[in-house]
């Protein structure tokens, strides 16, 4: 296939391929800035989910956000909790901090409600497998919200990497920083550790090392990590982190983020045969220019800017409705939760993490130095 033939119908949802009437009904939990500002107006633009019920503490900023997305019914975290609107929905977004997901995600799965989750899935790989288990015994979906796995320009670049057009990939890099306290306070539950469960590494590394995944369709076998923190406020998590991944065969990815530094975001692949280069891959509703060198042959192409979550809320609700297991499921968001208790512990220890990827759904207890 020539290159270009990839990137015709560059906008393509492989994905849909049925056809299909109606729309999930979701509660959304947590109305923070990513749901007020991307993940409302997402599900209101989109096809297959429509928002009928908020879930927050805040009864006055509820009613607020309600209003403006023509949301009807509104319920506080107890009521939640105690079934109140139950029948009002049939799935749940849960976009709370971190440490509260399984909270939520477990009081769906035992009304037997779907479920998406932000990422990562919870701060701890138990807290995040009693998710899965619970959501799978209930028989109902679970996704991780990992928008870039349904961004054009990230599965394309799957295509051409699964097609062997760059050679067996050997080398990734990948990088995402930003200024965190140019858009939040101090006080930010991010930087808790108890609530986000750690810093740059969870917030933002895990796009480069998720998205990594992905794209070669494999687990690391290996984990080394470094941390570093200037001091207050950021002196309980990480400010700055880079990791070193391998996976089996020759493949080795370096991946960064940092929470004190200019906007960046970037993603290199480079195989035996060509590179593939993404500028600006996890940092939203950008044009996407990729450069693909394979052999010879060289190309660049800039894709439309495409809303990755209203992508990710369609391909959910595509999903539940035709019984389709979404493929960011809890055990992919279990992977990224044991690779990242590795770094932490490599970054504690000075050590290299050995991971088995053979356990990617498994505890951590598993691991080894």
């Amino acid at each position: 296939m020539a290159l270009e033939e990839y990137f015709e119908n560059f906008r393509r949802r492989d994905w849909e391929r049925d056809s299909v009437d109606g729309t999930v009904r979701l509660a959304v939990i947590g109305i923070g800035g990513f749901a007020r500002n991307r993940a409302l107006p997402a599900i209101r633009a989109g096809t297959y989910c429509e928002t009928t019920v908020l879930v927050t503490g805040s009864q006055r900023r509820t009613r607020e956000v309600a209003d403006e997305f023509a949301v009807e019914h509104v319920v506080d975290y107890e009521g939640y909790l105690a079934g109140e609107l139950a029948d009002e929905y049939d799935a749940v977004y849960v976009s709370t901090p971190n440490a509260y997901h399984a909270r939520y995600a477990l009081s769906a799965a035992q009304r037997e409600k779907h479920v998406i989750c932000e990422k990562p899935l919870e701060v701890r790989v138990d807290r995040a497998r009693e998710i899965a288990d619970a959501c799978r015994q209930a028989g109902v979906a679970l996704m991780t919200a990992y928008r870039l796995q349904l961004e054009p320009t990230v599965r394309r670049c799957r295509e051409l990497v699964a097609d062997g057009v760059i050679g067996d990939v050997v080398q990734v890099h990948g990088g995402f920083s930003h200024p965190l306290l140019e858009y939040t306070s101090a006080d930010t539950w991010r930087l808790d550790p108890e609530l986000a469960g750690g810093g740059a590494l969870v917030d933002l590394g895990i796009y480069p090392i998720n998205t990594t995944r992905y794209l070669l369709d494999a687990d690391p076998v290996s984990v080394y990590a470094s941390t570093h923190s200037s001091g207050d406020p950021f002196d309980r998590v990480d400010e700055h982190v880079s990791v070193q991944l391998e996976f089996p065969g020759d493949a080795t990815a370096a991946c960064t983020a940092s929470f004190d530094a200019h906007a960046s975001s970037q993603l290199q692949l480079v195989g035996t045969n060509g590179m593939i280069s993404v500028i600006s891959p996890f940092g939203g509703v950008v044009p996407q220019d990729i450069v693909v060198e394979s052999g010879e042959m060289r190309m660049e192409h800039t894709g439309p800017p495409v809303d990755e979550v209203r992508e990710e809320f369609d391909y959910f609700g595509y999903c539940v409705q035709t019984g389709t297991r979404p493929e960011p499921d809890g055990t992919d968001g279990i992977a990224d939760l044991r690779v990242i208790e590795a770094a932490y512990e490599s970054a504690e220890t000075g050590h290299r993490i050995e991971l088995d990827p053979s356990r990617r759904g498994a505890s951590n207890t598993d691991r080894g130095r």
